[in-house]
């Protein structure tokens, strides 16, 4: 199994440059805010290892807003953001990425500071500017672009040949259609028109680090435990007194803002999401913040890998960042559907896990005991998360048309083409699938 990483570079953009830089990032896509994946400066179709790959200008819009819990916003100039979601390591594929796209990189970076090209070392660079997420999730961990597109091949070639001998097979001896649609893959694998890779052996280092993860969290925790309930009542009580005192933000995203967003949305069935704003003021909420994350993160990289966010199918990638000295917080998603559907799957599927996360945050409905309220409050929800939703200037998609949902069905059909079914009704139900 290879597994997935994340990239962030980040790196503020220069005084006087934010115009050309707009212009320059333009200049990379077909429709607004949608790559053209052959583009001169990145190539994105040249990198196989890339799922998704986003250019966003990171501007605190909203930070006016921290003045009514009294607080003066913290001086922010806008920052370039290059992010990504990659098969195997983040270090090999931006050298791989420097090696086939540097003097694009250098073209887009040198409107920002602390970017000289004289004796540049480039991929030393990337790094040094490179975020972690404190939370990331992968839908389906292991599942690669090369699977991915193998699979999307291995399925048109068996609806195509099911079409062609439509007429010519008894429907109801369905072991004879499998294994005329079994011998047409071994053809077709043999006429080198289709190809189904093994998977590669999964990284030893990965799976110690895993582990590790896997058994460290939940030790520490229960190391902690005493600690932890002692402190609980008054983590309660700490919690309910800012809830009941934090400021009531019902302020609606101007037309303008939702115009901006708008355009680069629905040109196919999946969209981008990036949102950034400030942590709620004191050392309590960002404690907070940070544990809930931890256990997000936890809970994404351990249970929801598999093609679920709690009850939710439809999101590929998203990690949650924290920047600005732990002042603010950076989310960004890639997934399927229109914005609206994608608000309203989270309102009215896991409205508390959306409370758990963003809920520390500035300008969200405030909450009771952290689970309850916020998201539910459909309107005050939707305004906020629009208020603080920034555009992407550029979007990748290494797959455009496949829904998360089409690459959990392509990946059964595969399995049923390597693990033979053991009934009829098993067999049924593959033959559905294609």
């Amino acid at each position: 199994m290879t597994p997935q990483s994340t990239f962030m570079i980040v790196a503020t953009v220069s005084v006087g440059q934010l115009k050309k830089l707009r212009d320059l990032l333009g200049a990379m896509n077909k429709i607004p805010g949608h790559a053209d994946p052959e583009n001169a400066l990145i190539p994105f179709c040249k990198f196989d290892q890339l799922h998704f790959a986003r250019f966003v200008i990171i501007e605190a819009n909203t930070a006016h807003e921290i003045r009514e819990f009294g607080v003066n916003p913290r001086p922010w100039r806008p920052a370039l953001a290059f992010l990504g979601d990659v098969d195997g390591d983040t270090h090999t594929f931006l050298a791989d990425l420097v090696n086939n796209a540097e003097p694009g990189l250098k073209a887009i970076f040198s409107h920002c500071e602390d970017f000289s090209e004289e004796n540049l070392d480039m991929l030393q660079w990337l790094q040094a500017h490179d975020i972690r997420p404190n939370a990331n999730y992968v839908n389906w961990l292991g599942r690669t672009v090369k699977q991915i597109r193998e699979e999307v091949i291995l399925h048109q070639t068996l609806s195509r040949y099911l079409q062609e001998i439509a007429h010519d097979v008894d429907w109801e001896d369905i072991r004879t259609v499998r294994q005329k649609l079994l011998s047409h893959v071994e053809m077709e694998k043999y006429k080198g028109r289709l190809t189904l890779s093994l998977p590669e052996p999964t990284p030893r280092e990965w799976k110690i680090r895993n582990l590790l993860h896997l058994l460290g969290v939940p030790l520490i925790l229960l190391i902690l435990s005493p600690l932890l309930l002692i402190a609980l009542p008054f983590f309660a009580l700490r919690l309910r007194m800012l809830e009941r005192s934090d400021p009531e933000l019902f302020i609606r995203p101007s037309y303008e803002h939702v115009k901006v967003l708008s355009a680069q949305e629905d040109w196919g069935v999946s969209n981008q999401y990036s949102v950034f704003g400030d942590v709620k003021p004191g050392l309590f909420r960002l404690l907070t913040f940070k544990f809930i994350l931890i256990l997000t993160n936890y809970f994404a990289r351990h249970v929801y890998n598999r093609g679920f966010l709690a009850r939710i199918k439809t999101i590929h990638f998203a990690r949650w960042v924290f920047m600005d000295n732990n002042h603010r917080v950076f989310f960004a998603s890639n997934y399927d559907g229109s914005h609206e559907s994608y608000m309203d799957d989270f309102i009215n599927k896991v409205g508390w896990g959306l409370n758990l996360t963003f809920s520390n945050a500035v300008g969200y409905p405030t909450t009771t005991w952290m689970i309850k309220e916020g998201a539910q409050r459909e309107h005050a929800f939707k305004y906020t998360q629009r208020r603080h939703q920034i555009p992407t200037e550029v979007w990748y998609k290494a797959y455009p048309g496949l829904t998360a949902v089409d690459l959990a069905r392509n990946s059964r059909i595969r399995q049923g083409i390597e693990i033979r079914q053991e009934n009829d009704a098993e067999i049924r139900e593959w033959l559905r699938l294609i």
